[in-house]
């Protein structure tokens, strides 16, 4: 695991000299976040709302293909307390322009917890994400984003229980 997230950040930090524009900003979303367990849950097990803040980096390459890194906060897991998980994640999404205004992305996540209640919870997780975004004006977008976790979010110590989230993301944005 550690030699993909290093393998990750070095790609990402090569691209950069390759990269013909650069551009930033910040992004806001809405989560619906969940939690899917295996075996089932023997509990009541409901989604969650949460919100998102990004800022990123979007590499691009040429007109139609750009690099896109953020590092991001975001509340997730699911709506009773004990299943709650916070994170500061960075997706990392190779993304292709299909016109001037909307553009498809997708790739891996990683992701850190930031919480201490829930001693249940592993400290990293690594996700998939794909998204959608359409451009309104040349700075403002919006965008839908779905991310599903590849790994266990819970301690394997603590629990015979496996959890992965998956979060859809309604969100809107700034690029400067």
């Amino acid at each position: 695991m550690k030699k993909l997230i290093l393998t990750i950040i070095c790609a990402c930090f090569m691209s950069v000299g390759i990269a013909q524009e650069i551009k930033y900003g910040v992004r806001g979303a809405l989560n619906i976040s969940n939690l899917d367990f295996e075996p089932d849950a023997t509990f009541e097990n409901k989604h969650r709302n949460g919100f998102a803040f990004a800022g990123f980096v979007d590499f691009g390459f040429s007109e139609e293909l750009s690099l896109h890194t953020e590092l991001q906060w975001s509340a997730e897991g699911g709506k009773d307390e004990n299943l709650r998980a916070d994170y500061i994640q960075m997706p990392i999404m190779l993304k292709l322009s299909v016109s001037e205004r909307l553009s498809f992305g997708a790739g891996p996540q990683i992701a850190l917890k930031t919480w201490e209640n829930n001693d249940g919870f592993s400290t990293f997780a690594f996700s998939g994400v794909v998204g959608a975004e359409y451009m309104i004006t040349d700075e403002l977008f919006i965008d839908a984003r779905f991310s599903y976790g590849v790994t266990n979010i819970l301690d394997e110590d603590l629990t015979d229980l496996e959890a992965k989230n998956h979060v859809m993301q309604f969100g809107f944005g700034i690029k400067i």
